[in-house]
This record gives C-alpha cells, sequence and structure tokens, in this order.
C-alpha cells in the first residue's frame, strides 16, 4: 500500500523502526530513503550556548573559535548518563535508571528473537553487550571482547556464533561502531581497518558498566571536579563526542571515521570525511587545555595531507575555544559546538 502511495508523489510518509525485519517484503529501492536517527548530540539537549559551528570547521574557510562556557567536567559525566533519548530526557534518578534497564532488556530479551536468534541465556547476551560497552571508544580485538564477555568458561562460543551476535546487535542499531579511514589518495600506509566500538548512547554504556555521574566524578576540590577514573571518563565522554559529529557531519552526507597506525604510533580520534576527499581532524581529550603533547597526531596528519586537511580541532571540557597561537590548532569545548 505504501509503495503505490509513494509512486504517487513524494515525501508524504515517514516509517520508524529499530531493526530490519526478515519478512520478504519489497525493499523500497528507489522509493525509500534510509536515515540512520540517533540519539540527540549534547548541542541539540538544549543545555549549552555553542560558539563555533561544525560547519565552518568543515567548510574551507578558517573558522571563527571563540567563546566561554560555564559547562564543568561534573556536566559532562551527567550528560554521559541521562542519556540523549528524547524519551528520557525528563527523567532522572531511578526512573532514568528504570527506563535504561527496560531498554536493554528489551533487546536481550524479545528484539534479539524478533531477528530470528533463540536466545537461551539472557544474561550471556548482556554479557556480550557489557562487553562492547567496557572497550567504548577502543578498537579492541576480538579476542578481547570474546574474553570480557566469556569470563571463567573455558569452551568459548565459536567466531561464526559471536560475529552473529555483534552483526544482529548492529542491525538493532545499538551498537555503532566507528569504521577506520583507509585514504582516498593514499596519502598513509599502514592504516588499521578495526573498528572503534560505540553503542548507540554513552548512557547505554554507563548503565551497563554500572556506573552514575557521581561514579565518575568526585565532590569539587577547592572549586574543581576531578574525575574518579579519568580513563572510563575519557571514554564516555568520547563517545558523547562522537556521538555529537556523527549526527552533525551525517546530516550533511559526510562521514565519520577513525584512524590509527597498524603499529599504534599515530591515532586521531574522529576523521570527517567530506564527499570531495578533504578531511576535518578531531582530537577528543578529558583535559581542559591540551598539551603540545595532545596535538602530536593532529601536526603528524597536518603534515602527511597538507591542503587535504581541512582543520585540526581538540574537542575538550575546559571552559575556552581558541586557536593555539603556536599551530592554529582549534581548540573547543564540547559545551561550545553546534551546527
Amino acid at each position: 500500500m505504501v509503495r503505490r502511495a509513494v509512486d504517487d508523489g513524494h515525501g508524504p510518509y515517514i516509517l520508524t523502526g529499530s531493526a530490519t525485519p526478515r519478512a520478504r517484503v519489497h525493499s523500497g529501492a528507489g522509493r525509500i530513503v534510509r536515515l540512520r536517527m540517533r540519539p540527540m548530540g549534547l548541542d541539540e539537549r538544549g543545555v549549552t550556548e555553542p560558539t563555533v559551528s561544525f560547519a565552518e570547521l568543515v567548510d574551507d574557510g578558517v573558522a571563527t573559535v571563540e567563546g566561554r562556557s560555564d559547562f564543568n567536567l561534573n556536566d559532562y559525566a551527567e550528560e554521559v548518563v541521562r542519556s540523549g533519548f528524547p524519551g528520557m530526557r525528563q527523567l532522572s534518578g531511578r526512573r532514568l535508571v528504570q527506563a535504561l534497564d527496560g531498554y536493554l532488556a528489551r533487546v536481550v530479551e524479545h528484539d534479539f528473537a524478533e531477528l530470528g536468534h533463540v536466545v537461551r541465556r539472557p544474561e550471556a547476551l548482556r554479557s556480550w553487550l557489557t562487553a562492547f560497552a567496557a572497550a567504548t571508544a577502543s578498537t579492541a580485538s576480538y579476542e578481547t571482547i570474546l574474553n570480557a564477555a566469556t569470563p571463567g568458561i573455558a569452551e568459548k562460543p565459536t567466531r561464526q556464533a559471536t560475529i552473529a551476535y555483534r552483526d544482529t546487535l548492529a542491525r538493532l542499531w545499538i551498537l555503532d561502531q566507528l569504521p577506520a579511514w583507509v585514504g582516498s589518495r593514499n596519502h598513509l600506509a599502514s592504516l588499521t581497518q578495526a573498528p572503534k566500538h560505540y553503542l548507540a548512547d554513552p548512557a547505554l554504556a554507563a548503565r551497563l558498566l554500572g556506573v552514575g555521574a557521581k561514579a565518575l566524578v568526585a565532590e569539587p576540590q577547592a572549586q574543581k571536579f576531578i574525575a574518579r577514573d579519568g580513563t572510563l571518563l575519557g571514554s564516555l565522554f568520547e563517545h558523547l563526542v562522537a556521538l555529537t559529529i556523527r549526527v552533525h557531519a551525517e546530516a550533511s552526507g559526510m562521514r565519520v571515521l577513525h584512524l590509527r597506525t597498524k603499529g599504534g604510533e599515530h591515532e586521531v580520534d574522529l576523521i570527517v570525511e567530506r564527499d570531495d576527499g578533504r578531511v576535518l581532524a578531531i582530537e577528543v581529550k578529558l583535559g581542559p587545555i591540551p598539551s603540545d603533547r595532545d596535538v602530536r597526531h593532529l601536526r603528524w596528519l597536518r603534515e602527511k595531507l597538507d591542503d587535504d586537511l581541512v582543520d585540526a580541532v581538540v574537542i575538550t571540557t575546559g571552559p575556552l575555544a581558541y586557536r593555539r597561537p603556536q599551530d592554529g590548532i582549534a581548540v573547543v569545548p564540547l559545551a561550545l559546538l553546534g551546527p
């Protein structure tokens, strides 16, 4: 019915869903445009006042980078665990925890079965989700995730079975891996092709790991918040940044990827690739002020790409947006980044 109606005119229907149906139906090729709808990025949540434009950063000109934000480390931790799902934005405390748990339970107990999988042990599937959550913002190997998901089990699931788990989680839009950038003009050799691991929302990762904002950030000392676990909060903050960047980039038809050399000597957290092959390079740092060491991979990439690098940016939790005078690299607090 929809197919015939669409033939009569463009644009009157929006079809929504969280999985690809297995039934033999018309594919919609030539009639339906598929769009990935992600949770809201930070600037879409109405809690910040952006002063730096993503569109300008990825454009050919030099973007204006200035502004000041009062958003602090605790605010970022709160936004990590609060979720970008619109239906959960008004929830807090126990109600939010219940909503996140209910979302995960539905995936494990219902959605997997709808795609034809028999889930005999729901707790095993949740262990897989937790293993991916623990690998947030990393390129952890298949073996690492397998061992994290099946601790103490001598006879591990087959590679075929675990790949089926991973692919189904992706079809359900709960696993949202970031592909590796390989470059379109052969600037670089020996780049890894392993994806970075993310879930659909950093709040899901935090919930699977059993951490709330108070577990991530300690009470302020001398009016300054301190991370309890800098590695974990750093990974979850990068997840929030990646979500925000993907929302803006993909709305403009651009791809978001990551870069890592095979030996691990160089890596760039996010690469935004335009359709002409030129890129915006982004590093994510939990600290407020990036050091020369923090930008070394961006400097290296600039030397390699030359004019094919549109701009280089460090996303931080600091108060100020500015360009570093020594190299022109933009420093932008996530709270100041907008469309």
